[in-house]
């Protein structure tokens, strides 16, 4: 979509407002069908900062998601004002087939302006 939905962009404003991670959505983007629960902006943050500190590699890149000090723990960053223009999602797979990717989740930043196709809920696959 050229447009993002903009009842989609009001369910991403109440995630926001709300900062709940219950809320359970399938979005179909361009190569892939994208299944999961969507986080707060600064929720799905902090969660991919804590993963990368906890790499000795990639530790340095947690502060394009903090703002801070890669060892730190501290403070994530505010999203920005206004109207969501990304879904953060956890606990996220993308659909291939009939299996789910990763099998544990992953966490996803999908841009609203890309999404043509969305449901709410979570589509559950089968690994058989």
């Amino acid at each position: 979509m050229s447009h993002p939905d903009e009842l989609l962009v009001d369910i991403a404003a109440m995630v926001e407002s709300q900062h709940s991670s219950r809320m359970s959505l399938t979005v179909v983007v361009p190569g892939a069908v994208i299944t999961g629960r969507l986080a707060p902006e600064a929720m799905w943050k902090q969660r991919v900062a804590e993963v990368l500190r906890d790499s000795d590699d990639l530790r340095r890149f947690s502060t394009a998601f903090t703002g801070g000090d890669p060892g730190a723990g501290g403070e994530e960053a505010s999203p920005p004002a206004g109207r969501p223009t990304h879904l953060h999602f956890h606990v996220a797979r993308i659909l291939q087939g009939s299996f789910g990717i990763p099998d544990t989740g992953g966490m996803y930043r999908v841009a609203l302006s890309d999404i043509s196709a969305w449901t709410i809920g979570d589509i559950g696959y089968s690994d058989q």
